[in-house]
C-alpha cells in the first residue's frame, strides 16, 4: 500500500495526514501541498539522523527548510536546489544523499505578490498576514529583495549520543550582515500545529550568489518581491517511533527559545 498509516484529522481548515515512510514516498505532489519530514516534537528530542534523503524530499517541493543530518546546518530549498547553511554562515550545495530529520516544502505556485519597500521583519510577517488572511491555513511565502540589518545563525553539527535539541541551540552561533540581496523562505504555520510544527513564522534566508544564508533572528528589507501561496493540506513522514501526538499540545515557550523569537 501506498499509505501505511493515515491520521487525518480536522485542525481547523488544516487537513493534517501523517504517513510511514513507504507511504510518503509514494505520495504524488500537490501543486499546493505541503510535505513535511517528522515533527518538530521529534527534532526537540534529539532525533538528527533523518531517514528520507533530500533527493526524495525534492520530488515533493521546489522551496522549503528545515535541517540536514546530524543537525548539520540550516537547510534552504529554493528553485528545486537544495542547500545548507553551516555555522560559519557559508552556503554549500547538498547532495540528494544526505538525509534530513526535519524539513517542511512545497511545491511553491504563488496566487499572490507584490513589490514592497522598508519593511521591518516584523512589518514582513504582516504585509504576507495581510496577502493571505486565514490563519487556520499555511502560508509558504518568499521575498526577493536587498535586505539590510540581517541577524541570521545556525547551530554546530551534531554527534550521537544526540542531546535535546534545547540544550544544543544554546551553542548555536549567530552573524550579523549589513545588507545583502537575496531570499527569504519560509512558512506561517497554524497556532493549533504547534509541536507538528513551528507555530507562526519560520524563516531562513540565502544570498543570491549562494555564498551566505541562515535561519533567520532579524532583518528589514529595503524594496523586493512578496509572493505567498497557501495550503490547507499538511502530509508528515513519520519515522519508526514518531507519531502526531496532540497537535497543538505543544511548550510554546520552548519553541521560541530554539528558534530566536523569530
Amino acid at each position: 500500500m501506498a499509505r501505511d498509516i493515515i491520521d487525518d484529522r480536522l485542525i481547523g481548515a488544516l487537513h493534517l495526514q501523517g504517513l510511514r515512510q513507504s507511504g510518503f514516498a509514494h505520495l504524488a505532489a500537490e501543486p499546493h501541498g505541503a510535505f513535511q519530514i517528522a515533527t518538530l516534537d521529534s527534532l526537540m528530542q534529539g532525533r538528527f539522523d533523518g531517514d528520507v534523503t533530500i533527493g526524495e524530499l525534492l520530488a515533493h517541493g521546489r522551496q522549503g527548510l528545515g535541517t540536514v543530518q546530524h543537525l548539520g546546518g540550516e537547510l534552504i530549498i529554493i528553485d528545486g536546489e537544495a542547500y545548507v547553511a553551516t555555522v560559519d554562515g557559508v552556503v554549500t550545495h547538498v547532495p540528494d544523499s544526505l538525509t534530513t530529520p526535519f524539513a517542511v516544502v512545497s511545491a511553491f505556485e504563488p496566487t499572490h505578490t507584490r513589490r514592497v519597500a522598508d519593511l521591518s521583519l516584523s512589518g514582513i510577517q504582516a504585509a504576507i498576514d495581510h496577502e493571505e488572511s486565514d490563519r487556520q491555513v499555511i502560508a509558504a511565502f518568499r521575498l526577493d529583495g536587498t535586505f539590510t540589518d540581517l541577524v541570521l545563525r545556525s547551530v554546530p553539527e551534531q554527534t550521537p549520543p544526540y542531546r535535546p535539541l534545547a540544550e544544543v541551540v544554546t551553542e548555536q552561533r549567530q552573524w550579523d550582515l549589513a545588507e545583502a540581496t537575496g531570499s527569504l523562505v519560509g512558512f506561517r504555520f497554524p497556532d493549533n500545529t504547534a509541536g507538528v510544527e513551528v507555530p507562526g513564522f519560520h524563516m531562513h534566508f540565502i544570498a543570491e550568489d549562494r555564498s551566505i544564508g541562515g535561519h533567520v533572528v532579524d532583518l528589514s528589507v529595503r524594496t523586493g518581491t512578496l509572493s505567498t501561496d497557501t495550503t490547507s493540506e499538511l502530509h508528515v513522514e513519520l519515522p519508526d517511533g514518531v507519531d502526531l501526538g496532540q497537535p497543538g499540545h505543544a511548550d510554546r515557550a520552548a519553541i521560541r527559545s530554539i528558534e530566536g523569537g523569530s
